[in-house]
Formats: structure tokens, C-alpha cells, sequence
């Protein structure tokens, strides 16, 4: 993941000026987050060798919206029965899961994991663009502007300006992932419509909604009842669904109130090291130094764009300018002391 700060997952485009502080609860929940939110890179790369990137997607929303929808149940939350909200979570549904989902997975049919989530890193610099145009609340301030240039290069970077003198199939992928960021932007703008109704409504239904749109389009293209995958693509599939999908957003909720949009925008900056690592382990994946340099410019931009490091270095700086004039204010009374 994330996106909306009331419903989308796990890119929030929103930053308010002040962070609320988080507990030892609070940083566990997003080093878990961020984990299992990079897992789905690595999930995904598992159940594509036997299955093709529809299925996935499809299996993934399917079973993702039935667990939220029992989860909702439990929880006595009701779904709304207006037409019109539902045609709205199916637009929600499309921006945020079955549009991006599957341009992540066909862009994993030809690049790594880890260089997906590097890529898909790209989203909260197309939520603070789009913010700035479309709100009156969200304008670029310097450091944002700066973060957004410095993470654009580090997407170049990363794709390598061999893309731009021919499409070769890693750019393609590459290219793919960056066009789901957008649309997790697009659909963290589009989600602040459904601020009336609890999150976890809002999430299973644009799961379900997605759900129903990829089906007919994935029973023609897949046939997935001809596909027999083993037992360890159904594990890795279950756990995409379960836990880096229904389970990732219970615990976004959870964070989202309890520490604030600010704070879970840091999420952003493990996904990456999360799915890298996976893959390293388990995968023997290794990235490139262009994929570790585009990574390190667009990280550093997504903390410009945070403000946080920012606000730290000035604190530091002002107590730094602050000591001399305390000592220089004591120097005076030395000579009082000797007599």
C-alpha cells in the first residue's frame, strides 16, 4: 500500500502540520504494516508462476472483501443501501484496487518486487501534485516542491534513460507500477467523498465492487477453473488476500486513528525496504545500483514532502545557534565570582 486519509489503504495524501506523538503500540503496528504491506510484493511474485496476473488480482480482491465483509458483520457495521453509494464504491473500487492491482501484477510479470515498490513509492509525490491543484487546503510550500522534484528524479533514475530511446519490457513494467501510484493518487482525492462513513465500510465495499468488475473480464481471459496451482501459490494467495490486503487495512485504520495521516505517510518509506528484503531472502533477488540510487532520491523526496526531517534539522540548528548566547550571557559574571 497507501492514499485517503479516511478510506484508500496505505499511501494518505493528505499531511497535516502536526503529527500526534506515537507509542511503543503505534510504531509496532506500522513496522508491521510496512512488512506485511511489502510482503504483497513478494506474495505476488510467488503465485505468478503458476498463475496469470488476472487471477491474482481477482483471487486477491475476492477473498479480501469476503474477510472484511464477515469482519464487518462481527463488528455490526452496516452497509449502506443507497444506489448511488455503491456506484460510487465501485469507482472507488476500480482507482484504488482493480486498476492498480493489476498494472502492479502484470508490471511484476517483468520486473522485481522490490523495484515494483520502489516504484509505487511514487504515490504520495502524485498526491501532494494532484492535491495542490484540485484543493485550496494543500498547496506545494517550498520543501514539498523540492520533495516532489527530487522524487521525480529518483524515478528517472530508477527506470534508467534507456526507456526514453526505446520501451524495453523492464521499462514497461516499471512504467505500469508508476501508472497504479497515480491511480492510488487519484483515488485517495476521489475517496474524501466517504468521510461520513466509518473506513472499514468504505473498504469492503470498493474491495466487493472490485471484485464484481474483474470478474466477468477475468472468467473470459483466465479461465482460472482450468488452472490447478499447488499448495504453495494457495498459501501465498490467501496471505496476499488475508493478510496484505484485509488485515493491512484493519491495522491502517487503527494507526490512521490513533496517531494521524502524518504519521502513517512513514509506512511509505519501509514498503520498499520491507519487499526488498523478501525478495533477498527468499528469492535471491539483487537490485541494481540505479535501483538503489532511484530508491535513496525518492525516499529522500517523500521526506522533504514529510516535513519531518525538515522540522528536526531546524530544531537542531536553532538549539545549536541558542548555545553560544548562553554561554557568552554567563562570561560576565566570571569576574564577579573572582572578587
Amino acid at each position: 500500500m497507501s492514499r485517503s486519509t479516511t478510506t484508500t489503504g496505505p499511501t494518505p495524501s493528505r499531511t497535516p502540520v502536526a503529527a500526534k506523538l506515537m507509542g511503543p503500540l503505534e510504531w509496532g503496528l506500522v513496522l508491521f504494516l510496512s512488512l506485511i504491506w511489502g510482503g504483497s510484493f513478494f506474495f505476488v511474485e510467488v503465485v505468478l508462476v503458476e498463475l496469470p496476473p488476472l487471477t491474482v488480482v481477482q483471487g486477491r480482491v475476492t477473498l479480501a472483501a469476503a474477510a472484511l465483509l464477515i469482519y464487518l458483520h462481527l463488528g455490526r457495521h452496516r452497509l449502506p443501501s443507497s444506489p448511488r453509494t455503491w456506484g460510487q464504491f465501485a469507482l472507488l473500487g476500480l482507482l484504488n484496487n482493480a486498476l492498480p492491482f493489476g498494472l502492479i501484477v502484470w508490471g511484476q510479470t517483468h520486473i522485481t518486487g522490490g523495484q515494483a515498490a520502489i516504484v509505487n513509492a511514487a504515490t504520495p509525490i502524485f498526491s501532494v501534485m494532484l492535491a495542490h491543484f484540485v484543493t485550496r487546503t494543500e498547496r506545494l510550500t517550498p520543501h514539498r516542491t523540492a520533495g516532489v522534484l527530487l522524487g521525480w528524479i529518483g524515478v528517472v533514475v530508477l527506470i534508467g534513460l534507456d526507456a526514453l530511446k526505446g520501451l524495453h519490457m523492464a521499462a514497461g513494467g516499471q512504467m505500469a507500477v508508476l501508472g497504479a501510484a497515480l491511480s492510488y493518487a487519484v483515488a485517495a482525492l476521489y475517496g474524501r467523498r466517504f468521510k461520513d462513513l466509518a473506513p472499514q465500510v468504505v473498504a469492503a465495499g470498493m474491495l466487493t465492487c472490485a471484485a464484481l468488475l474483474l470478474m466477468p473480464v477475468t472468467l473470459v481471459v483466465d479461465r482460472p477453473w482450468q488452472i490447478m496451482p499447488g499448495p504453495i501459490t494457495w498459501t501465498a494467495l490467501v496471505a496476499l488476500a488475508l493478510v496484505s490486503t484485509s488485515l493491512a487495512y484493519i491495522i491502517y485504520f487503527r494507526v490512521l486513528a490513533s496517531a494521524g495521516a502524518t504519521n502513517i505517510l512513514l509506512v511509505t518509506f519501509l514498503i520498499p525496504v520491507s519487499a526488498i528484503s523478501l525478495g533477498a531472502l527468499f528469492l535471491n533477488e539483487r537490485l541494481a545500483g540505479s535501483s538503489v540510487g532511484g530508491m535513496v532520491m525518492i525516499l529522500a523526496g517523500l521526506a522533504l514532502i514529510d516535513g519531518r526531517l525538515l522540522r528536526f534539522g531546524l530544531r537542531l540548528t536553532d538549539a545549536g545557534s541558542a548555545a553560544p548566547g548562553r554561554a557568552s550571557r554567563r562570561r560576565p559574571q566570571a569576574p564577579a565570582q573572582n572578587r
